[in-house]
């Protein structure tokens, strides 16, 4: 039952990264093809962007076994 309840909280933790880096490198495409001369600082910020999601699943993957 213990295994069951770690899969449940990670797999709840990593969901809303998931979506956020999903829609976070969408939208960082969208910004290169609109103004492609910026691509290096949206590149630059994406990349900000990404390690401060993926910090939120590994805080979740914690998480799920300090319960």
């Amino acid at each position: 039952m213990e295994n069951l309840g770690n899969a449940l909280v990670f797999s709840l933790a990593t969901l809303g990264p998931g979506i956020g880096l999903g829609m976070l490198i969408s939208k960082a495409i969208e910004s290169t093809a609109r103004q492609p001369e910026a691509a290096g600082m949206i590149r630059t910020t994406m990349f900000i962007g990404i390690a401060v999601v993926e910090a939120l699943a590994l805080l979740g993957f914690v998480l799920a076994f300090a319960i």
